[in-house]
């Protein structure tokens, strides 16, 4: 044994092998070395990345946020004519559902989502093609395993012309992997769809929101210059009491200022009112310069009938991006399936029929029919990794859907919530518009009889005007409550003009 493995020391193959693995041994620690310095790098390379990063301020974001937003950017369409439009709510709703820049980027992911699932289901469907090709050629049969010993053979065949036009088929039998994979896509249709549904919900909401806040843009506009009428009444009464002697001149300077305040707070609400309008051009994408007038009125009306239990119970049915999320998690169950079905045998049918010759007058018909079994026997652990990777995602989908699913008793409760608040605060400034009315008209009464002076007029003022925009700031907010609470439970675009109980004029 000794003496036989002296020998084998000393044969060639020995010698071969102890080559082949000095070789080897220098690029395998080359290799390592290379990977082990790329992941070195790369967490290098992220942890400076994180520690030089320079946050932006809270502002900033908020206005990139804003810029970026798609929903609040539109596709305009047609001209700006010089009549003035007359706008209602459902037209405004309409147009935006038509030409809001969310909702086009979101028909597109629809259709490319369809795509995928047709690149997904050619793998299960048949594949033919056809060829034609004419060619001249020279063989050398030496160099195909001919032997040179053959006499009066020439090794150099040719030149000769092949002609060949023929059509191929191939097709999958049973290829569980690909229908798992087409499942997958299929999936993803229906959560892409669904998230196009909850994108209009969130049109509705979006333009809903606009239109009301140019309602009360409007009524802020109309209270000052109710302001400004009753700040000049009072400066004309206060200039005619001076002229009469029987109030002195800062009675007439405190009635100049307060004028002038009203003026101002008239242009203030002026510019408030036309950014309202066109922000609401914006969102639902009417030309450039287009005038109009909303015709839809927004009064108070309580909204009945609703109770916590079948709002909830109605968001969890109705909810688009609730059954989009479903979907997803669908989809990554039946992508983990696919994977899983990689270890699986697969069975395909491939077959070509044609004519071959050397010419297409003299060509006969040829043939081939196969049927392939392919079994997976060793795959590195490719699908292993796979696996992981696939049920991390599911993971990662579930525990989105969940989240949604406690977002969607959130928004509920929260736009219940923020509607009987609403409600309350309407009651309550409204109630007060009218007392502060009434305070206003005693006291101008008592400065006109010379019981007081104006001082307690333009706190009656300050009052009125302030009763005022708690009114309109509140019944704003009752109607945007009603707005978010149709998409809190999934219905916007079905039940927001029924909520909201707009009269057209």
């Amino acid at each position: 044994m000794r003496r036989d493995s002296r020998n084998l020391l000393k044969t060639p193959i020995w010698n071969g092998l102890v080559t082949l693995t000095g070789i080897l041994l220098p690029l395998l620690t080359l290799s390592i070395a290379r990977v082990a310095h790329a992941q070195y790098s790369g967490v290098a390379f992220t942890s400076m990345t994180s520690a030089g990063a320079t946050p932006q301020s809270s502002s900033a974001i908020s206005s990139l946020n804003s810029q970026q937003n798609p929903f609040l950017g539109s596709v305009p369409s047609g001209k700006a004519t010089p009549q003035i439009l007359s706008l209602s709510l459902r037209q405004a709703i309409e147009r935006g559902l038509r030409y809001n820049l969310a909702l086009l980027l979101n028909e597109q992911s629809t259709v490319e989502s369809r795509g995928q699932r047709w690149e997904a289901l050619s793998h299960l469907l048949p594949h033919v093609t056809t060829e034609t090709r004419e060619a001249k050629g020279m063989v050398n049969l030496k160099a195909i395993g001919f032997p040179s010993t053959i006499h009066n053979v020439n090794p150099i065949s040719g030149p000769f012309n092949v002609f060949d036009t023929r059509a191929y088929l191939s097709s999958a039998i049973l290829d569980f992997h690909a229908l798992r994979n087409e499942r997958a896509a299929s999936e993803q249709v229906r959560a892409a769809q669904y998230t196009y549904q909850d994108a209009r919900n969130l049109v509705v909401l979006v333009v809903g929101n606009a239109y009301l806040q140019s309602i009360a843009a409007a009524s802020r506009v109309h209270e000052a210059e109710a302001q400004v009428n009753t700040a000049q009444a009072l400066c004309q009464l206060a200039v005619d009491r001076l002229n009469a002697g029987l109030s002195p001149e800062i009675d007439m300077l405190r009635a100049q200022v307060e004028l002038t305040f009203r003026k101002e707070q008239l242009i203030a609400a002026k510019n408030e009112d036309s950014t309202a309008r066109l922000n609401l051009t914006r969102v639902i994408g009417l030309p450039d310069g287009q005038e109009f007038a909303l015709s839809t009125q927004m009064p108070f009306e309580l909204l009945r009938g609703i109770t916590l239990e079948d709002a909830l119970a109605d968001a969890l049915a109705n909810r688009p991006d609730f059954k989009a999320a479903m979907a997803a998690v669908h989809a990554a169950e039946e992508r983990r399936r696919a994977i899983e079905a990689e270890r699986w045998p697969s069975l395909s049918f491939d077959g070509n029929y044609g004519d071959i010759g050397l010419a297409p007058s003299d060509s006969h018909g040829t043939f081939l029919a196969q049927v392939s079994l392919n079994i997976p026997v060793f795959q590195g652990r490719r699908v292993h990794g796979e696996l992981i990777q696939a049920d991390a995602q599911l993971k990662q989908k579930q525990e989105q859907m969940d989240n949604l699913k406690g977002q969607i008793s959130y928004d509920v409760r929260t736009s219940l919530l923020n509607l009987e608040t609403a409600a309350q605060q309407v009651a309550a400034t409204r109630s007060n518009v009218g007392l502060a009315g009434q305070t206003l008209t005693q006291a101008r009464d008592r400065f006109k009889s010379g019981v007081t002076d104006n001082i307690e007029v333009i706190q009656a003022q300050e009052a009125v005007a302030s009763a005022d925009e708690a009114y309109i700031t509140s019944l704003y907010q009752y109607n945007l409550a009603k707005v978010a609470l149709a998409r809190a439970v999934g219905i916007a675009e079905q039940s927001v003009l029924r909520y909201l109980g707009g009269r057209q004029p």
